[in-house]
């Protein structure tokens, strides 16, 4: 139905998550009618994405040199350290633009289904910075999942005997949400959680 051409573009823009088969037919007609140099710079930052990112090495954030702009930060409070499964995560975070520590990145969650233990992902890192800085507490703010909850308990359990205030980011209900169409497991969390008011 299509030529080539535009196939191959919808092809690879339903790869994308969140993208089906209309919208990458729309984004595909939209490239083709971005005059040339919009395109040129749209296709090089694309291709130039891969070879620029890589990893902090203190963090595991994405940034484009060795060590990200957070850690290089001295304003931030770095004997706090908040614990995210995804780079992506951080971003949340900091557009809210409350949080002033630092940040770690696991780079994924136990999953013993899938094959995915601890040593899988960036554990021992965050221990090592808590061992060689003076962090005295870890903010987790892991998805309320099995998962999530099992890498929670596994890093707990490896700071029992350090001296580090581990805590958890609040889970409930979502704002304007009717209390019926509530997970049983966020019914729980929100219970758990209640404050005083």
């Amino acid at each position: 139905m299509y030529p080539n051409s535009i196939k191959n573009v919808i092809d690879c823009l339903k790869d994308l998550p969140g993208i089906g088969e209309k919208t990458a037919e729309r984004l595909a007609f939209s490239l083709i009618n971005f005059d040339k140099d919009k395109l040129t710079l749209f296709s090089e930052s694309i291709c130039g994405v891969r070879d620029k990112i890589t990893n902090c090495q203190i963090c595991g954030n994405i940034c484009e040199s060795d060590v990200c702009p957070i850690c290089l930060d001295k304003e931030r409070n770095g004997n706090l350290i908040f614990v995210v499964e995804k780079a992506k995560d951080i971003s949340l975070f900091e557009k809210i633009n409350v949080y002033k520590g630092k940040y770690h990145v696991l780079g994924g969650l136990i999953s013993p289904l899938e094959g995915i233990g601890p040593e899988d992902i960036n554990i021992n890192k965050l221990i090592s910075r808590i061992d060689g800085d003076k962090v005295n507490e870890i903010i987790l703010a892991l998805k309320p999942s099995i998962e999530g909850e099992t890498t929670m308990q596994y890093i707990k359990k490896l700071l029992e005997n350090k001296n580090v205030k581990v805590t958890r980011i609040a889970t409930g209900i979502p704002i304007g949400t009717d209390i019926e169409y509530i997970d049983p497991m966020t019914l729980e969390f929100a219970l758990e959680g209640r404050k005083d008011i």
